[in-house]
């Protein structure tokens, strides 16, 4: 996921609940900045089931965002062994921590959005359902920001925990074999939509034969009876796991009606 970058740990010391100090113990993103300022900025979040994250989902996005002009951010987040609630605290402290060092890479606070792909895109809809507006009284003046994203973008997403669309992968890696109803009832997305939850771009393949497409509808009539703004496209052939899809000249136009709408919302 790109050697030439450093890695911006997310936070000083250990990371809560660190079980070790590897890289992968270690959230921390890698940032792709531009030139120009006030632009709003796009966090990205790979895909592999909670088990490892794909790294044709990191870099290339991110480097497609910078060549509309889209400052960008690639997270390593914990993935198993590390379970709930470590991918959902990386994710939190991510938005946080770039809305806080908004001014040094010259983004917008006010437009940080989240992209992430399969289980990445389940914890894109995460982000977008389980934020708080910052703790002010923490001693560290990142915890003091608010981890609400201003739009997410799950692209062919883990949605839903329940069967029979789940993805059993994602969900044991996430959850555990036995889950408690409870946290599946959370992580459940279309359960935890609001009027409040941040607008969403969402994209997926009408045959995805890895993760459901009524993954992707089942967000989206979330999202329509919440009236919550959102853009939903399917496309009727295509398999999991396409990222940019370059291999796929119909899928691919996935990035050009995403890149129009991020600006037309003001990134």
């Amino acid at each position: 996921m790109g050697t030439d970058r450093e890695w911006i740990r997310l936070w000083p010391g250990d990371a809560p609940g660190a079980q070790g100090g590897e890289d992968e113990d270690t959230p921390a993103l890698q940032a792709y900045p531009v030139q120009e300022k006030g632009r709003g900025a796009v966090i990205v979040l790979p895909g592999g089931g909670y088990g490892m994250r794909a790294d044709h989902e990191g870099e290339p996005i991110a480097r497609w965002l910078n060549g509309i002009g889209i400052p960008a951010f690639v997270l390593r987040y914990r993935v198993a062994p590390y379970r709930h609630p470590s991918p959902l605290s990386d994710a939190q402290r991510a938005v946080r921590y770039v809305r806080h060092h908004a001014g040094q890479w010259g983004i917008d606070p006010g437009k940080i959005a989240v992209l992430g792909f399969s289980a990445g895109g389940h914890l894109t809809v995460s982000a977008g359902v389980h934020y708080d507006g910052g703790n002010p009284e923490a001693a560290d003046p990142i915890d003091r920001e608010s981890c609400r994203p201003d739009a997410i973008v799950p692209c062919y997403p883990v949605v839903t925990m329940q069967r029979p669309f789940v993805h059993e992968g994602s969900r044991e890696n996430l959850l555990g074999e036995d889950p408690d109803p409870s946290l599946v009832e959370s992580f459940s997305g279309e359960k935890q939509v609001t009027p409040d939850t941040p607008p969403a771009f969402i994209w997926h393949t009408a045959d995805d034969g890895a993760v459901p497409v009524e993954n992707a509808l089942l967000l989206a009539g979330a999202y329509s009876r919440n009236k919550v703004p959102y853009e939903l496209h399917v496309y009727e052939m295509g398999k999991h796991g396409l990222g940019l899809a370059k291999e796929d000249e119909r899928v691919a136009t996935w990035t050009d009606l995403c890149g129009s709408w991020l600006i037309k919302r003001g990134w």
